[in-house]
């Protein structure tokens, strides 16, 4: 009888660690960008919504986990000066993904009092020393494809997969159409994938289209306090926009969690 409960107890327990270890090697979903995918605590207070907060829906949860590491107010160059990229290095392992949309903050001043969360435009190598006033130090500051290309090639030295994703369109129109930033932001984040051989949503065109479709008008309505952030409806518009891009994608496994 003793022999019987040791044999179940060695069991019980191989049983736990196998789904312990399961568990553990669960692949995870970083999604990290400003606050048009994560805004404010994420709980929809002004009635502003970033789509990141809808993609969990999408997906099977038991095979794969969501984290959107996504805030407000940050750019390309503050999500990393401020830790949270290498926050999230700490814990990225092979198999794992980050889909990456940064560019709306990107345009700000280098070195002002309020913010200093500027990078220089475009792509290249260029640099230049500043003092930040709210860091309090000297401080480094690159493209904006420098930027990004270190998020690609940090979450692929950890055997993760990166997606970049263009900024999300504003509600901006002229002549009917919703403006695009097609030769700024969107051009700029599609160069830097292809050249590093990331997977690329389009997000600021396919939006951009999804909206024309709709009007004015019914667009309007997705943007209740400015034009920069959704409301619930707009926010998970373009959340279905990016799932249906991952179901799209060839070679991508991610899209065997969806459901």
């Amino acid at each position: 009888m003793k022999l019987k409960i040791f044999f179940i107890a060695v069991a019980s327990l191989v049983f736990c660690s196998s789904f312990m270890m399961w568990k553990k090697q669960k692949p995870v979903v970083y999604i990290i960008g400003d606050s048009t995918v994560r805004n404010g605590d994420g709980t929809g207070k002004n009635q502003q919504w970033g789509w990141g907060s809808f993609i969990a829906g999408y997906f099977d949860t038991n095979r794969v986990s969501i984290r959107n590491h996504a805030i407000g107010g940050r750019s390309s160059r503050t999500f990393i000066t401020e830790g949270r990229w290498d926050k999230i290095l700490g814990t990225l392992k092979k198999g794992d993904y980050v889909i990456m949309q940064f560019g709306h903050n990107d345009a700000g001043p280098l070195d002002d009092t309020a913010r200093a969360r500027g990078t220089i435009r475009g792509t290249g190598d260029e640099s230049k020393e500043i003092y930040n006033p709210i860091l309090k130090k000297q401080e480094i500051v690159y493209t904006y494809g420098w930027y990004m290309r270190k998020y690609i090639r940090d979450a692929k030295a950890k055997g993760a997969i990166a997606i970049v994703c263009s900024p999300v369109p504003r509600d901006n129109w002229k002549d009917g159409k919703v403006t695009r930033s097609s030769d700024s932001y969107a051009k700029w984040s599609r160069e830097i994938a292809e050249q590093e051989k990331a997977y690329f949503i389009d997000l600021n065109e396919i939006s951009a289209l999804r909206y024309e479709n709709l009007g004015a008008d019914k667009v309007k309505i997705f943007f209740p306090v400015d034009h920069t952030h959704t409301n619930i409806d707009g926010a998970k518009l373009n959340a279905a926009i990016v799932v249906q891009a991952l179901k799209e994608m060839k070679s991508l496994k991610l899209k065997k969690c969806l459901l």
